[in-house]
């Protein structure tokens, strides 16, 4: 009795399992349905999904035929994905290999993720309307959680998509960014140059600067962004490069280069900043690097420096650290005009600065007037630029009289020991080229 009790007991369990009209049963039978209509309509489905892109979505109208095939068939894989999804919803590997496939490149070049988002809700749109021909009346609400939660994910997806994107174009610019900025430094070929910077979007054409000074201790990609942005709030176009423990800023058109290299500076590591002279084409631009780096490289020799300095202002420094055309500048720039200029320019200044600076003294030594001594020195501040009143300016205007003098000692010797060198006769050489005439 008790065994039969029992078995009455285990009967009724399980009878809504084995009856056809079980809920479970039911349920599978409509999903069965449901998954045979979705796979029916996939053609119709994207046939209205590609009206519906045309009359909603003005830029998809404005985009090309490529374009917009391969947009349509990122739609049409979107569709099929999903019905690949709702018999099979506990597989997550068709979001980025079955919808999107290889065409993450193009998307992310066709459009912006705002509207690869917009692409993806009209999607959405078109099957969520056709859910009530899609599914029974049991199944229309199941079907449309499915639709949201599938665009969910689709939309993940594809931000995931133009994240990645973004962080391979980020990396190749960083590379082109580098190779454009030491083909700067190194002289390379205007035009390969220009279309380097090109590339990575440069539009100036003129006033280029470079500034140098020590990078900060941690140069990853975040800080670089970063110091990128505040750069380009003072230039149009700004280039970043590292080498070694030196931050190079290539600046393109300035806007106020005064107040602009003040607040430069301050991106820069602790340590000497130095900013080379305006150059007015992208080959100028070479010749600003080399002259901003000989600036660097000697800025302590001259330690009450201001932050930055410009590497005109460390012409001494560059002259004895064997910068060439530093030299070239002091004899273009000084010591010539004030040779041209004549007027005992050259003999006052010399006086002037082996007197210590005396007015008096430097009148004495010439035997006139110290208000004509201060007259010269004026005439020699418009001539060259720089003032012997200023200590400082003083040293330079020193450092090219003896840059100078000795460029003329160099430059006369070398003619003497032309003039001097003795000719050797036809006879002499007629002897020397005769046999045996050494015996002789």
């Amino acid at each position: 009795m008790a065994a039969k009790n029992s078995a009455d007991t285990h009967h009724p369990a399980q009878e809504p399992d084995s009856s056809p009209s079980s809920p479970a049963q039911r349920k599978a039978k409509n999903t069965s349905g449901t998954l045979e209509r979705l796979r029916a309509n996939i053609g119709p489905l994207s046939t209205m999904m590609r009206r519906e892109l045309e009359s909603t979505l003005p830029w998809y109208r404005r985009l090309s035929a490529d374009e917009r095939s391969a947009l349509g068939l990122v739609a049409q894989n979107g569709i099929t994905a999903f019905v690949s999804w709702y018999e099979h919803p506990s597989s997550p590997s068709w979001v980025l290999s079955d919808v999107f496939g290889t065409a993450p490149t193009e998307l992310t070049r066709s459009i912006s993720l705002q509207r690869a988002l917009q692409l993806i809700r009209t999607v959405v749109q078109v099957v969520e309307d056709k859910v009530p021909e899609l599914a029974a009346a049991e199944e229309q609400v199941a079907l449309r959680e499915a639709v949201l939660r599938y665009s969910r994910e689709v939309a993940f997806a594809a931000a995931d998509v133009y994240a990645r994107a973004a962080e391979n174009r980020g990396s190749w610019d960083t590379r082109l960014e580098a190779l454009a900025v030491d083909g700067i430094l190194r002289g390379e070929n205007a035009d390969a140059l220009q279309s380097r910077i090109s590339a990575l979007g440069w539009t100036s054409h003129g006033r280029f600067t470079v500034m140098v000074g020590p990078a900060p201790s941690e140069t990853n990609a975040l800080l670089l962004s970063t110091l990128r942005r505040a750069a380009g709030r003072f230039a149009e176009d700004v280039m970043l490069g590292i080498q070694g423990d030196k931050l190079i800023l290539v600046l393109g058109n300035v806007t106020d280069p005064e107040s602009a290299y003040v607040r430069l500076s301050e991106l820069f590591a602790p340590g000497p900043v130095v900013y080379g002279p305006l150059a007015t084409t992208l080959a100028e631009a070479t010749a600003c690097a080399k002259v901003a780096f000989a600036g660097i490289s000697v800025a302590k020799g001259w330690p009450s420096a201001p932050r930055p300095v410009s590497a005109d202002d460390l012409l001494p420094e560059r002259v004895i650290g064997g910068d060439e055309s530093a030299r070239r500048a002091l004899l273009v720039n000084i010591y010539r005009p004030l040779m041209a200029a004549s007027n005992g320019l050259v003999e006052t200044l010399s006086s002037y600065l082996q007197g210590g600076h005396s007015l008096e003294a430097a009148a004495r030594d010439l035997f006139v007037h110290s208000n004509t001594v201060r007259y010269r020195l004026r005439r020699i501040c418009d001539v060259t630029g720089w003032d012997p009143l200023i200590p400082r300016e003083a040293f330079v205007l020193q450092t090219a009289l003896i840059v100078g003098r000795l460029a003329t000692s160099t430059k006369a010797t070398n003619q003497g020991a032309a003039k001097q060198a003795p000719a050797k006769s036809p006879t002499a050489r007629t002897t020397a080229a005769l046999p045996g005439s050494a015996s002789h």
